[in-house]
């Protein structure tokens, strides 16, 4: 890993913080917020070596931070959304969103174009990294509810 890249890390982790405290999460939660932000920016740079779609690298990395946000949700007893807001925020395209708005202002609507459809298959990838988690993850808590009722019923 390189040193800029290891500064990146770092980046995403102290962006976390900021964004977790202007969200006004303190203590133990601070910290997993932070360091769901961290992590995320970890697995991308991982992911980003090995895969070359940025899309793809996106909804592998929400994916896996939703999954993280989840478990530290049910351990810390606080709403999920607390820890994944502030996890993704290294995750945000930005950057891209700049120069989609940077092309339509300066009327290269060829460009806008091609700027604006890279920046909607980011946030679709976060999207649905989101979601696929969170279903599986109610999926799984289901079955195990139905399975603790199930024993409990037989005793």
């Amino acid at each position: 890993m390189t040193q800029t890249e290891m500064i990146q890390i770092l980046t995403g982790f102290i962006g976390s913080v900021g964004f977790a405290i202007l969200f006004n999460i303190r203590g133990k939660r601070l910290v997993a917020a932070a360091m769901g932000g961290l992590l995320s920016w970890f697995l991308f740079v991982i992911l980003s070596a090995f895969i070359s779609s940025e899309a793809i690298c996106y909804f592998i990395v929400a994916w896996a931070i939703s999954t993280y946000s989840e478990i530290m949700a049910r351990v810390l007893k606080t709403p999920t959304t607390t820890f994944i807001t502030a996890a993704l925020i290294p995750l945000i395209p930005g950057g891209s969103l700049y120069y989609t708005m940077a092309n339509a202002f300066h009327g290269n609507m060829e460009g806008f174009l091609q700027k604006a459809i890279y920046t909607l298959q980011l946030s679709a990838a976060l999207a649905l990294g989101i979601i696929v988690s969170t279903t599986l993850f109610n999926i799984l808590q289901r079955i195990i509810k139905s399975k603790s009722a199930e024993k409990q019923t037989q005793v």
